[in-house]
């Protein structure tokens, strides 16, 4: 290939030197197609703008609950659905001005994602149904997880997430394409500007949530998609747990991800 350009570069030369003024751009215009090749169909080349942004694990990629709970950091989603309106973007990819102070250094794997673009920042803003703010699960940007349990059961969620307001603290969870009441309006109150632990579901008389009440039930043993979705636009999404302990409160970071031998 390299022979063959240097050959044609060397014959367009000598063409330009032979031919009148009038013809040359006509001529070097020949040459720049010849470098621009297309690319076949089973050719991977790609320059750096028809690049695509993949999830960023892959559906081989299987977190394992071991002795009762498991694990997982937030941007290790395999599979992101209905984003025409919201869609949740890895941290690394949000402009740094946008992101809260210190939230990247006390992420787990300093690492989170978020719900974008967010438009309803504080409640004065426009509240927009099925927009900017649902009620229903799994309506707008649902992120999937692929978990293998060992143990069937009651699973409680929990869930770390940074809110900086009244109005990006609030989420729905659900399993294998179902989104059962246990798992809807999982609610954030307290920890501000930080990030914090919960496993609370806001109710009508209990706008701050009932603790314990977000969890999933397991009825068969395997591999299991894990969904969270949108309920308000601007939420951060750090890490999630899944224990059988009712009792258990994490800590910190919470516990290593576990990924299926």
């Amino acid at each position: 290939m390299l022979l063959r350009k240097l050959l044609f570069s060397v014959f367009i030369i000598l063409t330009i030197f032979s031919v009148s003024c009038s013809d040359k751009d006509e001529v070097v215009d020949l040459l720049l197609e010849e470098e621009e090749e297309p690319i076949s169909e089973g050719d991977t080349t790609s320059t750096k703008e028809d690049e695509v942004e993949l999830p960023v694990k892959s559906d081989t990629l299987i977190f394992e609950e071991k002795n009762g709970i498991v694990a997982a950091e937030a941007e290790h989603f395999y599979k992101q659905e209905k984003t025409d309106l919201r869609e949740w973007f890895v941290s690394d990819k949000i402009n740094k001005n946008d992101l809260p102070d210190n939230s990247l250094e006390t992420a787990s794997n300093n690492k989170f994602i978020q719900i974008l673009p967010d438009t309803r920042v504080t409640h004065a803003d426009e509240l927009k149904v099925g927009v900017n703010f649902t009620n229903t699960p799994g309506e707008l940007a649902i992120i999937s997880y692929k978990v293998k349990f060992n143990k069937t059961g009651r699973y409680y969620v929990w869930v770390r997430a940074l809110s900086t307001g009244s109005e990006d603290n609030g989420i729905h969870v659900g399993m294998d394409g179902k989104w059962p009441e246990s798992g809807k309006r999982m609610q954030w109150c307290e920890g501000r500007k930080k990030w914090t632990w919960t496993s609370k579901q806001r109710t009508i008389e209990e706008h701050c949530g009932i603790p314990y009440a977000i969890y999933l039930d397991v009825e068969t043993a395997g591999v299991h998609d894990v969904h969270f979705s949108m309920r308000e636009d601007g939420f951060r999404f750090d890490k999630f747990l899944l224990t059988q302990d009712s009792l258990y409160v994490p800590i910190g970071n919470g516990i290593d991800e576990v990924v299926e031998d």
